[in-house]
């Protein structure tokens, strides 16, 4: 299977198939080292087309080094469990278009708290061979309890019997934000790297900053 075929599926069956052969690739495990430049990118929607901002940050400062754009024509309409087809390949042409790799990536989605553990973190992670965190602001699967008012409490995300990851009160009095790891990283990891990644905004910085440019970039072409 190759790029083109997994970016691009016909239909439903063939997205299915995607995601099972991808499964196999997944690995949570430790970060190697600690990151020093980290990205993230975000997508918008214009008419039939999806526009990916990708931002790359220095780590733990999150000075803003450098910023990409992709547009890609709509070909996978949004469903629940599927978003990897449709923001996924502006999404990973944007990254691509980096001068600097980055050794964390920062996903607007979910990593492994998805029902077939294959969330749009976990699928850019495991296509780019990188550490990938997604970072959703509802929860798709899995059941938690609320986090205490106050910014930084957080509870476990429970999937049949397995912690998918975390539900993380990101600004005191705001809805919580749902953090999973996608792929060469853990849940704890994926927690702590958000929690250093805060403001006083309820979505972390580095992934504020992608919407910006990715909305930006819509009312340009608007």
């Amino acid at each position: 299977m190759n790029l083109e075929e997994i970016l691009f599926p016909e239909n439903l069956e063939e997205a299915d198939r995607i995601q099972a052969a991808l499964l196999p690739k997944l690995k949570l495990i430790p970060l190697k080292k600690k990151p020093k430049m980290i990205a993230a990118a975000d997508a918008a929607f214009s008419e039939h087309q999806v526009i990916a901002g990708v931002c790359l940050f220095s780590f733990p400062e999150l000075e803003l080094l450098e910023t990409r754009v992709a547009v890609e024509p709509l070909t996978f309409p949004y469903r629940p469990g599927y978003l990897s087809f449709c923001e996924g390949p502006a999404i990973f042409k944007a990254i691509s278009r980096l001068k600097h790799k980055p050794e964390l990536l920062l996903l607007d989605g979910q990593g492994i708290a998805h029902p077939r553990k294959m969330g749009l973190a976990t699928f850019i992670g495991i296509l780019l061979e990188i550490p990938s965190i997604g970072c959703a602001k509802s929860i798709l699967v899995g059941q938690f309890q609320d986090p205490r008012i106050k910014k930084g409490n957080y509870s476990e995300i429970v999937y049949r019997g397995e912690i998918m990851g975390y539900a993380l009160r990101s600004r005191t009095g705001a809805k919580p934000i749902f953090i999973s790891p996608g792929h060469l990283i853990t849940p704890q990891e994926s927690l702590n790297l958000i929690q250093l990644c805060l403001s006083e905004y309820r979505i972390p910085e580095p992934l504020r900053q992608a919407h910006f440019l990715s909305q930006k970039i819509k009312l340009a072409h608007l």
